[in-house]
């Protein structure tokens, strides 16, 4: 709490944007005073200071419609805040997934996080980990790994199970994501690739 200003603004105020911790879009912009922002790490759950009510208001204490704190950062100049954290439903209160009239949508950045465990896994081994232990056997086992989950998603696309098409999809993905980091590629360096192709 020292890293931030609430001096700077009259009434001891600073702008919290609000993000989901998993899509990254940003849901909504509210504004927070040492106290809310104190009761927003104590509590786990995103609180605001109403302009409106004069008072702590915790997003959702009507709704039911909470925001679950994952992370809070402080800019560098220590006058806003940035929260990132797990909606529970709708958050604007017109019904809509954010206060920006955008479909809270997109998981795709969890493969980043995922990608944070893989490497993690290979930089830690442990003992009881398939992630290590594959990283253990070395490039001709990943390789065969993605090789025989290619096929087993290949089959599976002939059938009509929806269920178990995803989890060889998943399945498939892991790997992949797997061996780009055995090779010591990020997965940013293929979506480059990606980038420069649709152009």
């Amino acid at each position: 709490m020292s890293n931030i200003n609430f001096d700077k603004s009259p009434d001891g105020l600073v702008p919290a944007v609000v993000q989901d911790a998993v899509t990254c879009k940003v849901l909504m912009l509210g504004y927070m005073n040492a106290d809310a922002y104190q009761k927003t790490l104590a509590e786990g759950v995103v609180t605001f200071f109403s302009r409106s009510k004069n008072r702590l208001w915790t997003k959702g204490e009507t709704s039911s419609n909470f925001m679950h704190v994952v992370e809070v950062r402080i800019d560098c100049d220590g006058d806003t805040i940035l929260v990132k954290a797990n909606p529970v439903g709708p958050v604007c209160h017109t019904g809509a997934d954010t206060c920006f009239e955008e479909k809270n949508a997109g998981q795709a950045s969890f493969l980043n996080y995922l990608q944070g465990v893989i490497r993690h896994r290979k930089l830690n081994p442990s003992e009881g980990s398939y992630t290590s232990k594959l990283f253990e056997r070395g490039t001709n086992k990943i390789a065969q790994k993605v090789g025989e989950e290619a096929v087993e998603l290949v089959i599976e696309a002939k059938d009509s199970n929806d269920a178990l098409f995803k989890d060889e999809a998943a399945d498939l993905l892991f790997h992949y994501l797997i061996l780009l980091e055995h090779r010591n590629i990020d997965l940013d360096e293929i979506i480059a690739v990606l980038r420069q192709r649709h152009k």
